[in-house]
């Protein structure tokens, strides 16, 4: 039906009042949705309904900053990650380690505070499993920050320690794009591998890891991650100085971007990681 005169300019200004209510209501939906704990816990933090099923409690950036003088801040991540970027004053307790129960009862018993474990990142369950194990271990007052040490060094870098220095400036962490660059698809990697006239390959996994097994045919040198820089130095040091490519395998393709914090260290440019690690070989070769 078409409306003329007044009575055409009056339902023109309903519809439009109407239309206005109804975006302003779906805004305030939206903007309750995101501020909703539900919400945070399923799409920012998708490990925290999970794990404060079975008590345990989640603390954010905000409130640790806060609180740091009052828990004892407790690195469960590995040694060689603990050294290239923690938490200042973090205690580093890898949750691998033999003595983790022994280590974090003696720590909450020496400080009388409670304890609030931390690792990677919000997809990292470390932090909650070890959480978990010190609760099994006797203790009652764990929390976890589940947002991880990268969240921590944006926004606290005076608080963060870089390689034994202090960060001073997020602008020193190594952004996903300068670390994709140096990543390669399986395919790219073997290429370039077999483009260069002598190439340092270095395969970083743990003993564990690796089971004896050279992925290329006994050309790599095996220098685990959890021997430090030491022993890595020399091969880098001597393959720069010659002009000689560096190729890094790891497990899963996550311990390469630690060590890419200490390649930048020394200056190295021609370095490059297997996307998916040792992982992705296997799968190709039809193995788990």
């Amino acid at each position: 039906m078409a409306y003329t005169g007044m009575e055409g300019r009056n339902v023109r200004r309903r519809k439009r009042a109407m239309t206005g209510r109804l975006i302003g209501t779906a805004m305030l939906a939206a903007t309750l949705a995101w501020l909703s704990p539900s919400a945070w816990a399923t799409e920012d933090f998708p490990l925290r309904e999970k794990y404060e099923s079975v008590g345990l409690q989640p603390i954010e950036t905000a409130e640790l900053a806060e609180t740091l003088d009052s828990v004892t801040v407790v690195d469960a991540r590995s040694t060689y990650e603990y050294e290239t970027l923690h938490i200042k004053d973090a205690r580093s307790v890898p949750l691998a380690s033999a003595s983790f129960n022994a280590t974090v009862k003696s720590l909450a018993e020496a400080s009388g505070q409670p304890l609030v474990f931390y690792c990677n990142g919000v997809t990292c369950s470390v932090s909650y499993k070890a959480a978990i194990k010190a609760r099994e271990a006797g203790l009652s007052r764990v929390r976890v920050y589940d947002a991880g040490v990268f969240a921590w060094a944006k926004a606290h870098p005076e608080h963060t320690t870089l390689l034994g220095a202090p960060l001073e400036s997020a602008d020193r962490l190594i952004a996903d794009e300068q670390f994709q660059s140096h990543l390669l698809p399986e395919d790219d990697f073997y290429g370039r591998i077999v483009a260069s006239t002598d190439p340092l390959i270095v395969d970083i996994r743990s003993q564990e890891q690796r089971q004896g097994v050279s992925l290329f045919q006994m050309r790599d040198r095996h220098v685990p991650l959890t021997t430090g820089n030491r022993e890595l130095n020399g091969l880098v040091q001597t393959a720069m100085r010659e002009g000689r490519p560096m190729f890094f395998l790891d497990a899963t393709g996550k311990q390469v971007r630690w060590l890419q914090y200490y390649l930048e260290a020394q200056g190295a440019e021609d370095y490059w990681f297997l996307e998916g690690g040792a992982r992705t070989l296997y799968e190709s070769m039809g193995l788990k």
